[in-house]
C-alpha cells in the first residue's frame, strides 16, 4: 500500500522508509516559528527545562515574527516584544522581524513606509515572503493557523508552547501520523468565487470537528486553477475543521514562488502514491458552487450569500492571514472601484509587503502608471479606512485595536473564525465571507451575493506570484 503526501514527508523526517496513519514517530523539524503572543511562554518553557544558559538547537531555523498585539498601547503587549528582543540577542537568532517602531509607552506610531521597517506583519504571510517555506519540509509554529504553509506542499501545523519549547532545545518532536482526507474540486474557479467559498463548503459539509487530527489534502483541477495565495486560504482554515494540517499539490506556481524566495537552495517535492489510502474522499463541481458565508457563531454554520441578503451589516472587515493577501485586496478593490461603501469598512493588509504592493500596483495587479490610482487609493476613494499590516481585529485584542468590535454589532469579515468574542465584543455577530462577498456587502449595507457585481474574471497580473 502506498503513502500519501503527508505520510511521505513525515517518513522522510523520521528517517523511515514508510509510516502509517496512527503511528507515533520522532521527526526532525526544519523550521520553528513563534510570535509575540506565544513566544515569551515558549522561551519560558525552554529555559525551565534546558537551563537558563541553554542555546537553541539551530538559530538559523528559528523564526520569530511579532504580529498579533502590535498597534496598541497595552503595556503587557510591549513587554512581550522586549522579551523577544532580549532572547534574539542572547541566542543570535537571525530571522527576527522586529516592530522597530515600538519604543517606550503609549500607542506606537505606525511605520511611515512599509518598505522601511523590519516589521513584516502577519506571520503566516511573512513566512513564505521571507523564504522560510518550502515543499517537503516540516514547519511548526505556535499558532493554530501555521497550517497555512501547507499550500506550498509541506507539512505545517500549530503546536503549543510546551512542544515548541522542546523543539527549541532539540529540533525534534513526537508526532502521530494523521490519516488523510482528500477534497477534490473539479472545474475552473468561476470569477465570483474565491478559495474562501471552497473552504466554507468543506467545513459546512464535514463540520468544525470533521477532520480532527487529520491531514486535509486539497486536489483536483479546481485547485490547480487557484492562485497560490488563494490556496493559502484553503490550508489556513484546515484547523477550522479540526485538521492537523492542510496541504496542496506542488505545481509550477509553487515552484516559481519558492525558487524566487527561499533562503535555502534544496527541497524535495512529494506526491500521493496511486494506491495511497484515504480516510475519506469528498468532491465538488465548482460550476455548481455558490458564494457562501458562515453565520454566527461557527465556521460550519454555512449558508449561501444569496439566502442571507436580509442581514444588515454594521461593519465590513477585510484583512487577516485569510483575507489580507494582495490578491484579496485586488478582489475587494475591483468591486469597490468607482463606488462608495455604505457602512464603515476596515481594511488591513496582511503584511508590510502587501501594504507596499497596494501602493505600487493598479487594480489589475500591474505597476501603476502616472495618473493611475493604486489599489490603496481605490479603497480609500471608496470610503474604506486603511490600517497598518498585522493581525489587528481578527482575534479581538486590546480595546484600542484597529477595527475591533467593541460593541454588539454585526460584521461581515474575511477572517477565519466567528466564535463569540473572537473579534471583540462577546455579543457581536460575525459572518465569515470572501473578499468579494465582503466588498459587495460594503456597497449595499447588507450581505450581498458578489454575482450582482462580478461576471468577468478579475485580473490580478503578477500580484502574489513571486
Amino acid at each position: 500500500m502506498g503513502m500519501t503526501l503527508t505520510e511521505k514527508i513525515l517518513a522522510r523526517h523520521a528517517g523511515r522508509s514508510e509510516v502509517r496513519a496512527g503511528e507515533n514517530i520522532w521527526v526532525n523539524v526544519d523550521i520553528l516559528m513563534t510570535h509575540d503572543v506565544c513566544g515569551p511562554g515558549t522561551i519560558g518553557v525552554f529555559k525551565e527545562h534546558f537551563g537558563p544558559d541553554a542555546k537553541v538547537w539551530d538559530p538559523e531555523r528559528v523564526v520569530i515574527i511579532p504580529d498579533h498585539y502590535i498597534f496598541t498601547a497595552d503595556t503587557k503587549a510591549h513587554r512581550n516584544i522586549e522579551i523577544l528582543r532580549a532572547f534574539v540577542a542572547e541566542q543570535g537568532i537571525r530571522y527576527y522581524y522586529d516592530p522597530d517602531f515600538i519604543r517606550g509607552e503609549g500607542m506606537p506610531n505606525p511605520y511611515k513606509d512599509p518598505t522601511q521597517t523590519h516589521y513584516k506583519g502577519v506571520c503566516h504571510k511573512a513566512l513564505p515572503e521571507e523564504g522560510h517555506v518550502r515543499p517537503g519540509e516540516i514547519l511548526l509554529g505556535t499558532d493554530s493557523h501555521t497550517c497555512t504553509a501547507g499550500a506550498f506542499g509541506q507539512f505545517a501545523t500549530g503546536i503549543g508552547n510546551t512542544d515548541a519549547g522542546f523543539v527549541l532545545g532539540t529540533g525534534k518532536l513526537w508526532l502521530k501520523v494523521p490519516p488523510t482526507m482528500k477534497f477534490i474540486f473539479r472545474g475552473q474557479i468561476p470569477p465570483y468565487l474565491t478559495a474562501k467559498d471552497l473552504i466554507l463548503a468543506v467545513i459546512g459539509r464535514i463540520s468544525v470537528s470533521g477532520a480532527t487530527y487529520k491531514a486535509m489534502h486539497f486536489a483536483g483541477d479546481g485547485i490547480s486553477s487557484l492562485s497560490l495565495e488563494d490556496r493559502m486560504t484553503l490550508t489556513n482554515m484546515a484547523i477550522e475543521a479540526g485538521g492537523k494540517n492542510g496541504v496542496c499539490d506542488v505545481d509550477d506556481k509553487t515552484l516559481d514562488y519558492v525558487r524566487a524566495r527561499s533562503n535555502r537552495p534544496d527541497w524535495e517535492v512529494y506526491t500521493d502514491d496511486a494506491d495511497a489510502e484515504y480516510d475519506a474522499l469528498h468532491e465538488w463541481d465548482l460550476g455548481t458552487l455558490e458564494p457562501l458565508v458562515a453565520k454566527p457563531h461557527s465556521p460550519d454554520n454555512t449558508d449561501t450569500a444569496r439566502n442571507c441578503s436580509d442581514v444588515r451589516v454594521d461593519r465590513v472587515y477585510i484583512g487577516s492571514c485569510t483575507g489580507g493577501k494582495i490578491t484579496d485586496m485586488i478582489f475587494a478593490a475591483a468591486l469597490l472601484r468607482g463606488g462608495q461603501v455604505r457602512v464603515p469598512t476596515f481594511v488591513v493588509p496582511g503584511s508590510t509587503e502587501v501594504h507596499a504592493d497596494m501602493l505600487r500596483l493598479n487594480v489589475q495587479g500591474r505597476p501603476k502608471q502616472d495618473g493611475e490610482p493604486s489599489i490603496l487609493e481605490i479603497l480609500q476613494e471608496a470610503g474604506c479606512t486603511l490600517g497598518p499590516s498585522g493581525c489587528a481585529a481578527c482575534l479581538g485584542g486590546p480595546a484600542d485595536t484597529f477595527g475591533r468590535l467593541n460593541e454588539p454589532i454585526t460584521c461581515i469579515s474575511t477572517t477565519n473564525r466567528n466564535f463569540p468574542g473572537r473579534m471583540g465584543h462577546p455579543d457581536a455577530r460575525v459572518f465569515l465571507a470572501s473578499p468579494l462577498t465582503a466588498a459587495a456587502s460594503a456597497l449595499t449595507g447588507h450581505i450581498t451575493d458578489p454575482r450582482e457585481y462580478v461576471s468577468e474574471p478579475i485580473e490580478t497580473g503578477s500580484a502574489g506570484r513571486v
